[in-house]
């Protein structure tokens, strides 16, 4: 009797997911969260949401890129205090040593270029780069805010057109993926 009562909870939840994620309501969030992930940002976003979800092109964009660039502002504001915080525990110290080595092994343009470099690094969509990677790398290299904020701004929206031109054309996303 008690595995019944579980399996029909387990199925009541479920149904209630469904009907989450087909509201109109959850699938902006839905893609607001994807586009501010460390690893699909809104790579992810944007094909998600045009190809997934049906969004008006400009509407997929705002959200994206809106998203993208509200999660670099506590990366660029609070990653000094929680890595100080972090860096007592032998585990996580040296989990961010490494990630820290290895982004600052990529910041030479950001270094060269400042503003200009940090907006290239954020903006040209390959792996390991969009702006987690790039605030991070602002971070580490003591960037002031404004100038931090801007280049990621700059590099959010050059990322935001070439991906959504390639979803446009087929080239990148859900729809690729999926077939």
């Amino acid at each position: 009797m008690v595995l019944t009562g579980s399996f029909a909870n387990l199925q009541n939840s479920h149904n209630m997911l469904e009907k989450l994620i087909s509201s109109e309501l959850a699938k902006p969030l839905i893609v607001a969260i994807i586009s501010m992930l460390p690893i699909s940002e809104l790579r992810g976003g944007i094909p998600i949401a045009i190809t997934i979800f049906k969004f008006p092109v400009f509407k997929a964009f705002i959200i994206c890129v809106i998203s993208n660039i509200f999660i670099a502002i506590p990366i660029l504001l609070f990653l000094e205090s929680i890595t100080k915080f972090l860096m007592k525990s032998r585990f996580s110290g040296n989990l961010l040593q490494r990630l820290f080595e290895r982004t600052k092994s990529r910041t030479g343009i950001i270094e060269k270029y400042k503003i200009l470099g940090l907006a290239l690094f954020v903006g040209i969509p390959l792996p390991i780069t969009g702006a987690w990677t790039g605030s991070i790398a602002a971070s580490i290299l003591n960037m002031k805010f404004k100038d931090a904020i801007i280049g990621i701004c700059i590099g959010v929206l050059m990322a935001g057109i070439i991906i959504t031109t390639l979803t446009l054309f087929g080239i990148w996303g859900a729809n690729t993926l999926l077939h």
